[in-house]
């Protein structure tokens, strides 16, 4: 079983196929203009914290009373951000933390959404990171979106590069 992170969180729900390829050693995102910028929004917001490092997955940080934050450089909020706000509950609750909540905050829109962390909240982390799973242990590749969900994305020239 692979130690499931925030990223593949993510990338599971932005496209399966990304989350297999990525967990295959396909990294474009390393040469992609929109990753330096969310790495840029992160490194000069919130300067005062300091990621907790969980081995698979990185947060932003967590204040006292255990509350989950997590720092998003996008102008919209999203599901894929309140799911790997949760898989990082799921995580902290793992290892005997006794989780309140989680924040995701949006610096560039000036918007905070809080995501609950509940028994509720808990079954749909656990069946998130099955599903993960289950993409990761395909032995091909899920198929690719249609082109229109693809703009932006570092994969695209691997989806949809000439053969």
């Amino acid at each position: 079983m692979n130690d499931i992170g925030g990223v593949h969180i993510k990338y599971l729900l932005h496209c399966p196929r990304q989350l297999w390829l990525y967990m295959r050693g396909y990294r474009p995102e390393q040469r992609s203009d929109a990753v330096a910028y969310g790495e840029a929004v992160d490194d000069t917001t919130y300067t005062r914290r300091r990621d907790i490092d969980l081995g698979e997955a990185k947060i932003d940080w967590v204040t006292t009373g255990a509350v989950v934050h997590e720092t998003k450089s996008s102008r919209a909020p999203a599901e894929q951000h309140e799911a790997q706000v949760r898989h990082y509950c799921l995580l902290l609750e793992r290892r005997g933390v006794t989780v309140q909540h989680g924040l995701i905050h949006y610096p560039l829109i000036r918007r905070t959404v809080t995501v609950a962390w509940n028994p509720q909240a808990r079954a749909l982390a656990e069946d998130t990171e099955r599903q993960a799973q289950a993409v990761i242990t395909q032995p091909e590749a899920p198929p690719r979106l249609e082109r229109s969900r693809c703009r932006g994305c570092s994969y695209i020239d691997y989806c949809w590069g000439d053969p």
